[in-house]
């Protein structure tokens, strides 16, 4: 069974850091791009950041010059290094991997990609 597993969220200050990772486990054929989104309470699922294969980046405006999104392709694992955090940052953050598995002798595309069971961040001011 193929699934991204997040790690790193937590409670901080305004101001402090935070470093997030989801690795993606099982029988994992191939990654494309890889994606970080958060859900505060309330509010619609929205993109942070995401990055390619080959490490292109993209970061919504509200995190631009304080997060920093990074992959490992090694290990099928993508990271956000958060800094600069405000409470604004407060929601659950989900992983999200454009991928496609093994499943026998099959080759199987998740529509919408997979998705992890996100971690949630806090922020205190």
């Amino acid at each position: 069974q193929v699934q991204l597993v997040e790690s790193g969220g937590g409670s901080v200050q305004a101001g402090g850091s935070l470093r997030l990772s989801c690795v993606a486990s099982g029988p994992v054929a191939s990654i494309n791009h890889m994606a970080w989104y958060r859900q505060a309470l309330g509010k619609q699922r929205e993109l942070v950041a995401r990055v390619t294969y080959a490490g292109t980046t993209n970061y919504a405006d509200s995190v631009k010059d304080r997060f920093t999104v990074s992959r490992d392709n090694t290990r099928n694992t993508v990271y956000l290094e958060m800094k600069s955090l405000k409470p604004e940052d407060t929601a659950v953050y989900y992983c999200n991997a454009d991928l496609k598995y093994r499943d026998g002798g099959n080759i199987i595309t998740p529509f919408g990609g997979l998705w992890g069971q996100g971690t949630q961040v806090t922020v205190s001011s």
